[in-house]
C-alpha cells in the first residue's frame, strides 16, 4: 500500500513536469527533436501523440529513412524508426532470426496470447504449417467467396439503399468493420453475428477490437512501468484493454463452447467437401505439443488473431480505398469500363450477373487497391527488438533495449522509394508492362509484411476487398461529405478516427 500511496502522489508531479518540458518543446522550430537529459525525447512523442504516423514520416523524410529517439535513461524505451527498405529487408528476411516477437511484444499485445502475430520458435511454426493450408484450401476459399457475395447481397446493398432512399449520410467505415467482422466469424467460427443487419445492433465484441487497438497503441509510447502501474490500478487506457479483453474473451469463448457441443461438426474429415475450419483446426490444435497452454486457450488466440486481422485490416484498407476513389473519379470510371465489359449488357442490371466476374482481370481495381495499401496501410508499424546485437544496413547499431519501428506508413511516402509523384494515387503504377499487374518486392511494399511472416490471409483480403469495392463502385457514386475531417486515429490499426462520411447516389440504369 505505501508504493500506491506514494505512485499516487508523486505521478501528478512527474506528470506536470513532463507537460512543461513538452511545452518548452513545442516552442522550438527545428524538426529534430531535442534530446533532453534523462527524459530523452519522449516530450517530443508527447506533443506529436495526436498525430504519431505523420510525425515520424515528417521525421524519416527530413533524415533520409532512419532515426534514433532516444527513450528515458531510466525505461530502457531507445527506439530506432526506420522506412529504410535494405533495413527492412534485412531485419524481416535476410536476419530474420534474430528478430522474432519476444518478450517485449508478447507483453504489449499479451491480448492475442499464443495466436500467430505473438508467436516464436515452435509455437509460430506450428501456426504456419497449421493456418496456411487451412487458409488456402479449395473449398474453404470457396465458400469463402460465395459467403462474401451472399453477404453483400444480403446485407451491404440492402443497407446502403435504405440509407440512399433517406437520403442519410452514412460511415462507411462502420459498415466496412461490420461487414468484415460478420464475414470472418462467419469463416473461422461458423457463426454470423449479423451486425450488418439493416438495425445496425450493438455488437459488443465488434466495437471492443476497436477499443483494443487503440489502447495498445499507448503502450508503444508510454514506459512499461508506467502502463503496468496503470493496469494494477485499473486507470485510463489499461482499463479499456482490460474491459476490451473481457468481452472479447466472452465472445469467443461462448462460440468455441457452441461448436464443441455440436457433435455434428466432428464428423467431418479435413480434406471431406463439407469442410469446417473450425473443425479442422481443433482437430490441429488438439494434437499438438508446441504449448503447454490449455488446448481451449490456444484455440482462443488463433481465433482472436484471425477475427482482428480479418475485421481490422480488411475494414481499414477498404475504408481508405474509397477515401482515395472519392478523391480521383476518373479511376472509378475505369474501374467500372473493366467491371462492365464483363458483364452482358441485355441482363448487366442484374446483381447476380456480379457474382459471375472474373476478378483476376479486374486490373484496374487491383491496382487501385495496391496504391491504398501502399499510401495507407492498415498495420502502419510494426515493433521489432534484436536478440543479439547488430547493425543494420543503414549503420545503425542496436541491441536488446532498442525498439525498431518498422515505419510502412512512410514508406509508401518516400520520393527514394516510389518517385517524386509518390504523394499521388496511381493505380497505374501497378501495371505491368506485357499487361497484368506489376510485382513490388515486400520490402518495398509491406502491406502484407514481409519475408517467412508474409501475411497468409492475403489472397483472402483482397477477394473480400475486390468483390466489396465492385458492388459499390458498380452501383452507386460515393462522395465524401464536405467539412469531415478524415484523420488517421490513435491506434496501432490505421483506422479513421471520424470514420469515413459519404452520401450515395444511384447510377442511372443500374
Amino acid at each position: 500500500m505505501a508504493f500506491l500511496e506514494h505512485f499516487v502522489i508523486l505521478f501528478p508531479i512527474v506528470f506536470c513536469f513532463l507537460i512543461l518540458i513538452s511545452y518548452i518543446h513545442k516552442r522550438h522550430n527545428s524538426i529534430i527533436p531535442t534530446n533532453w537529459p534523462v527524459l530523452g525525447t519522449i516530450p517530443a512523442i508527447l506533443v506529436n501523440a495526436h498525430r504519431l504516423i505523420e510525425w515520424a514520416t515528417d521525421l524519416l523524410a527530413f533524415t533520409g529513412g532512419t532515426i534514433l529517439l532516444k527513450g528515458p535513461s531510466f525505461a530502457n524505451m531507445d527506439m530506432l524508426c526506420t522506412s529504410s527498405p535494405a533495413d527492412i529487408h534485412y531485419i524481416l528476411s535476410k536476419n530474420f532470426p534474430n528478430y522474432p516477437k519476444g518478450d517485449k511484444f508478447r507483453k504489449i499485445f499479451d491480448i492475442l496470447g499464443d495466436g500467430v502475430f505473438n508467436a516464436d520458435g515452435e509455437i509460430w511454426e506450428f501456426h504456419h504449417r497449421t493456418l496456411k493450408p487451412l487458409l488456402n484450401h479449395p473449398t474453404f476459399n470457396s465458400l469463402l467467396k460465395k459467403n462474401i457475395w451472399n453477404k453483400v447481397e444480403k446485407g451491404l446493398l440492402p443497407l446502403l439503399d435504405k440509407n440512399f432512399r433517406q437520403g442519410v449520410e452514412m460511415d462507411l467505415q462502420d459498415i466496412f468493420q461490420r461487414f468484415a467482422f460478420d464475414i470472418i466469424c462467419e469463416s473461422v467460427l461458423g457463426y454470423d453475428p449479423e451486425s450488418m443487419s439493416l438495425d445496425f445492433p450493438y455488437i459488443p465484441c465488434e466495437k471492443a477490437l476497436s477499443h483494443a487497438e487503440e489502447a495498445i497503441l499507448v503502450r508503444h509510447i508510454m514506459p512499461a512501468r508506467l502502463w503496468k502501474w496503470q493496469r494494477l490500478l485499473g486507470m485510463e487506457s489499461e482499463k479499456k484493454l482490460s474491459d476490451a479483453c473481457k468481452i472479447v474473451d466472452q465472445f469467443v469463448y461462448k462460440h468455441i463452447a457452441e461448436k464443441q457441443n455440436d457433435s455434428s461438426n466432428m464428423n467431418y474429415e479435413p480434406l471431406d467437401e463439407k469442410f469446417d475450419f473450425f473443425t479442422a483446426l481443433t482437430r490441429e490444435v488438439k494434437d499438438q505439443s508446441v504449448t503447454s497452454s490449455d488446448p481451449n486457450k490456444f484455440l482462443r488466440d488463433i481465433l482472436l488473431s484471425l477475427i482482428v486481422a480479418g475485421r481490422s485490416t480488411t475494414s481499414s484498407s477498404l475504408s481508405w480505398f474509397f477515401y482515395h476513389l472519392a478523391q480521383n473519379p476518373i479511376a472509378v470510371d475505369k474501374i467500372r469500363e473493366e467491371i462492365e465489359s464483363q458483364l452482358d449488357k441485355e441482363t448487366g442490371e442484374k446483381f447476380n450477373d456480379m457474382q459471375e466476374l472474373d476478378l483476376s482481370k479486374l486490373v484496374y481495381l487491383h491496382g487501385g487497391l495496391c496504391e491504398a495499401l501502399r499510401l495507407t496501410p492498415p498495420v502502419p508499424f510494426q515493433h521489432k527488438s534484436p536478440v543479439q546485437p547488430d547493425m543494420l544496413p543503414s549503420g545503425h547499431q542496436v541491441d536488446g533495449n532498442t525498439s525498431i519501428i518498422l515505419c510502412f506508413y512512410t514508406m509508401g511516402r518516400m520520393e527514394s522509394i516510389w518517385g517524386k509523384d509518390c504523394l499521388e494515387f496511381k493505380p497505374e503504377r501497378w501495371f505491368a508492362t506485357g499487361g497484368g499487374i506489376e510485382h513490388q518486392p515486400s520490402y518495398k511494399f509491406p502491406a502484407f509484411n514481409a519475408g517467412p511472416r508474409s501475411c497468409l490471409g492475403k489472397q483472402m483480403s483482397f477477394t473480400q476487398m475486390k468483390i466489396v469495392a465492385a458492388a459499390i463502385i458498380y452501383h452507386y457514386d460515393v462522395e465524401l461529405v464536405e467539412g469531415h475531417p478524415v484523420l488517421p486515429s490513435d491506434s496501432v490499426i490505421l483506422e479513421m478516427k471520424n470514420g469515413l462520411i459519404v452520401r450515395l447516389s444511384k447510377r442511372t440504369g443500374v
